[in-house]
């Protein structure tokens, strides 16, 4: 078969496929076709150092910290405990506060800063396609509350210390200062956090 106009078709084996006349490599083909859905499941997470930081639920604060880090977090359908495990003990390690000389070199183990942890499905929006996001990649409810839990129970053992959370599908009112502004996003995946 041959390929027209952008649509890969198989010719020959299943391994060779044609894209505007010429061969490409099966995994970019596969890639084309399959999108994201080819790479490793990720459990996402917006990490802000702030100066202090609240989350409330109708009125009600269910959480605030001062100085530390504000952690946004996302689960996929395919995320495990054990990249949540992995994912807490990254954050926890990260080194983004200052040191005597003004470098981030200082982690929330060596600080003793807190954490704040809201869940949010929004971070896997998708607007690729139209003006309302999609947002298919987002673990269901079921499977994305054990799994936050599991993220808020192994940072809480690795700081040693209780870790205030936002609550899980409510609507939110999250307020922070950002400190620095310091705001990273990062994506974990197995073998290597």
């Amino acid at each position: 078969m041959t390929a027209s106009a952008g649509f890969l078709k198989t010719r020959g084996s299943p391994r060779v496929f044609a894209f505007r006349g010429g061969s490409v490599p099966p995994l970019f083909a596969l890639a084309w076709r399959v999108g994201p859905r080819l790479f490793p499941p990720t459990m996402r997470i917006v990490i802000q150092r702030v100066s202090r930081a609240s989350v409330s639920v109708a009125g009600r604060v269910t959480g605030e910290i001062g100085p530390g880090l504000l952690l946004l977090l996302g689960v996929e359908p395919a995320d495990t405990p054990t990249h949540a495990e992995r994912l807490a003990a990254k954050v926890a390690a990260l080194r983004i506060f200052e040191d005597e000389q003004g470098r981030m070199n200082l982690a929330l183990t060596d600080t003793g800063a807190e954490a704040l942890v809201v869940s949010q499905f929004t971070l896997y929006g998708n607007a690729r396609k139209g003006n309302r996001p999609s947002f298919n990649r987002a673990a269901a409810p079921g499977h994305a509350e054990p799994l936050y839990r599991a993220f808020v129970d192994a940072l809480a053992r690795t700081l040693g210390r209780p870790v205030p959370t936002g609550e899980f599908g409510a609507m939110m009112a999250v307020s922070l200062v950002n400190d620095g502004p310091v705001t990273l996003v990062m994506d974990t995946e197995l073998p290597d956090v």
